[in-house]
């Protein structure tokens, strides 16, 4: 099992940046691909982005280019999402998740989750 732990989330001004991280741990070898999701109230789980394990390559949502970047970090133990240009809007749950597949848009091929991190936009 894999296990994965958000930190950084906290409140930011509309049109600021924030980093949330995301530690992994355990049976990495059974995973691909490290993925983020963000949920806001009454709303699905949203696909942000996700980086394969073994090269670094990234994947993004469409409407999550250009404002998120996803990135490695600390000798492979963890994974960043930048975020920049923040809206009120942007304000969610950010959760971290890992799966076997190589590459994967849909939260239910990711079968570790962490329990999540708030990020709240406002001024």
């Amino acid at each position: 099992q894999v296990q994965l732990v958000e930190s950084g989330g906290g409140l930011v001004q509309p049109g600021g940046s924030l980093t949330v991280s995301c530690a992994v741990s355990g049976r990495t070898y059974t995973t691909n691909v490290v993925g983020w999701f963000r949920q806001a109230p009454g709303k699905e789980r949203e696909f942000i982005a996700s980086i394969r394990w073994s090269d670094s390559r990234t994947n993004y949502a469409n409407s999550m280019k250009g404002r998120f970047t996803i990135s490695q970090a600390h000798a492979k133990t963890a994974v960043l999402l930048q975020m920049n240009d923040l809206k009120p809007e942007d304000t969610a749950v950010y959760y971290c998740a890992a799966s076997a597949y190589i590459i994967t848009k849909i939260a239910t091929h990711y079968n570790s989750w962490g329990q999540g991190t708030q990020v709240t936009v406002s001024s």
